[in-house]
């Protein structure tokens, strides 16, 4: 019996050795083409250091109110092209790429010190300090999608330097978060930090254009130009890596709870055919949020500022039109 016993625990000494060290054996090949992030610039690019992290953004207009757009998961200031001019002809706006995306720095786990950029409450510090950096008191926030976490998460932080609050087919709350906690240590661990640029990769591929065309309720309308738009800051050193710091980050922030206690005026719109963040998800936070204003576009789909800019447009004048009456 005694050898029995001796037999199982050699095969489960085995198994465990495979489960541990295989994983960190399996070649991953190296991206290859990638550039740093300074080089897919355009000649609206602008470049500043927060936090130790240099920071992509653009920025048009002048005067107040200062508008700042906070982009969704999987793309980048690009986003909001369609809105940004119309917009500056009431004040200054400024769309900046968050952490792992676009041309923000991709800063790796040993390069960090103190909160993790690619948390909530990294997002948040990083717009503090990025309004701070660009003489910017008082803000509108604009979020779509995830960046509207990092939107509301700022709000209730930081109340007195939001003027108003839009929140765009949010990614807010329960059931939108990235990962159940008790998974995280599993994906953070060695053999899945190994691995894990693998499985983000995809995005590069047809599943990155297959999301593109989920998020519009008439993909038709996406352009050539549209697709490269949001695989060019795939071209930018370890977006892969960074893509998974982002994806497995803790979120020690627990924000949604404390919705209701939001103390800024709020908007929150969505398409009627958003598949990404269902329509009935943003209703049910609108109600969540006392006094906040609901708007729902007509065939819309996300990312309503990129399909639908004009009912987009129309929707935040009068919302801010409202928050200057009163």
């Amino acid at each position: 019996m005694k050898r029995v016993w001796k037999i199982i625990g050699i095969i489960a000494l085995i198994i465990i050795a495979i489960l541990l060290v295989g994983p960190l054996l399996y070649p991953v090949p190296p991206l290859t083409g990638t550039v740093d992030e300074s080089e897919l610039a355009d000649s609206q690019s602008k470049f500043v250091i927060i936090n130790g992290l240099s920071v992509h953004y653009k920025e048009m207009g002048q005067g107040e109110p200062v508008f700042i757009l906070l982009h969704g998961f999987g793309a980048s200031e690009y986003s909001w092209r369609e809105v940004m001019e119309p917009l500056s002809k009431y004040g200054r706006v400024i769309a900046y790429d968050r952490p792992a995306f676009g041309l923000t720095d991709r800063l790796m786990p040993e390069e960090w010190s103190g909160t993790n950029p690619y948390n909530v409450q990294g997002n948040v510090e990083l717009l503090e300090g990025f309004m701070d950096e660009l003489g910017v008191d008082e803000a509108v926030l604009v979020g779509n999608s995830a960046g509207s976490g990092v939107a509301a998460a700022f709000s209730l932080e930081h109340p007195e330097r939001v003027h108003a609050l839009m929140l765009v087919d949010p990614a807010v709350g329960n059931g939108h978060g990235r990962f159940p906690s008790w998974l995280l240590p599993v994906l953070s661990s060695p053999q899945l930090r190994h691995l894990g640029p693998l499985l983000v990769r995809r995005i590069a591929g047809e599943s990155g254009d297959e999301t593109i065309r989920l998020a519009w309720h008439d993909p038709s309308l996406i352009t050539q130009d549209v697709y490269e738009g949001y695989r060019r800051p795939l071209q930018a050193n370890h977006w892969d890596k960074a893509l998974y710091e982002f994806t497995i980050a803790s979120n020690p922030m627990d924000y949604y709870a404390r919705l209701p206690a939001l103390a800024v005026p709020v908007l929150v719109v969505t398409g009627d055919d958003d598949r990404i963040v269902p329509t009935d998800s943003s209703v049910q936070l609108a109600e969540t949020i006392p006094g906040a204003i609901l708007v729902i576009f007509d065939q819309c789909g996300h990312v309503p500022q990129e399909e639908c800019p004009d009912q987009f447009m129309d929707a935040m004048l009068s919302f801010l039109k409202g928050v200057k009456d009163d």
